[in-house]
């Protein structure tokens, strides 16, 4: 089942005071969405990302172009009854408490009233702020902010969430509870829609993704699909070496950083990988792993957007 099918959606912004022009923001994009699915969206600022979000949400207004969502149209006020929608930007009523805001949230919803106070204080649990439902807004960190926005685009159990930028503002602790909720939402067959500029995140949490750049659609599918998996090149992974090893292996090898208290050194081929493994044993240290070397996610997406020599500029994929 397709969730979300977005049709030539196109965006235009009128620029400047006397004589306007039109700035394209968003240009025909194109993109299914299958019912289930973690879905990262992705792409650098001014991209067209958060476009996207606002026009799938009908806080403005296309251009030209289509979309579904659940087998309706994006103009169906109904279909809200089944979204969460948590902005990058959230702005919330500073004199309200966590627990008011959510009740007033479920009551948006038209929730059953008797229903509200224990969904209220397990979304209160699940964002990991349940000592803080007496406090109001006004004295949030941004991160907490963040979490009672992830709550409230929860509260109406919906079938697709739309989160834009949901890990800013998180500490480590708060990004790893919230790639959990995200995954628990997936095993619940949610579908999740998000952008992200913590590529990590999109690394671990995502069955498909697509690329904006300058509005438009640069590429769209799994991650072993978009980036070369294999790069010729191993890592080893050192254990109980001393200074001189350490030495001997930087010369030999690409690249050489700490990994906790193992050396983990970045060979080009095999031929330098035989010579590591040899002064390895020679000095009396243990190999601990030997891995084909693999591009990261974030190594393809900085390669992709800023390409040695120049300015940043996308690449077809």
């Amino acid at each position: 089942m397709i969730a979300i099918q977005i049709e030539n959606l196109t965006k235009d912004y009128p620029v400047g005071f006397w004589r306007k022009r039109q700035v394209r923001a968003l240009d025909g994009l194109n993109l299914t969405v299958e019912a289930g699915e973690t879905f990262g969206f992705l792409g650098p600022n001014g991209a067209g990302k958060t476009t996207t979000l606002k026009l799938l949400m009908r806080l403005i207004h296309p251009t030209s172009g289509h979309a579904e969502i659940l087998g309706r149209s994006f103009t169906d006020v109904s279909v809200h009854q089944q979204l969460g929608y948590l902005p990058e930007n959230p702005f919330f009523y500073d004199y309200l408490t966590a627990e008011e805001f959510l009740n007033y949230s479920a009551r948006l919803f038209d929730l059953p009233a008797q229903s509200i106070p224990s969904k209220v204080t397990a979304l209160l649990d699940v964002v990991g702020l349940p000592a803080a439902r007496r406090l109001q807004l006004r004295k949030f960190s941004k991160g907490m902010l963040q979490r009672i926005g992830i709550a409230q685009a929860l509260i109406n159990d919906p079938e697709v969430v739309f989160l834009d930028e949901p890990m800013s503002g998180l500490d480590p602790i708060g990004r790893r509870e919230i790639r959990e909720l995200i995954l628990e939402l997936r095993r619940q067959g949610k579908t999740v829609f998000f952008s992200s500029h913590i590529l990590p995140d999109v690394e671990a949490l995502c069955d498909r993704v697509a690329i904006l750049y300058a509005g438009k659609l640069l590429g769209c599918g799994r991650l072993d699909e978009l980036v070369p998996q294999e790069t010729g090149s191993m890592e080893l992974m050192v254990g109980h070496f001393n200074e001189t090893l350490r030495n001997e292996l930087q010369a030999i090898g690409k690249e050489i950083s700490m990994a906790g208290n193992l050396l983990r050194v970045t060979l080009a081929d095999q031929g330098a990988l035989f010579r590591a493994v040899e002064a390895v044993h020679r000095r009396g240290a243990h190999v601990i792993r030997i891995l084909p070397g693999k591009e990261s996610f974030e190594d393809y997406f900085v390669k992709l957007f800023a390409p040695p020599g120049g300015s940043a500029r996308a690449k077809p994929l």
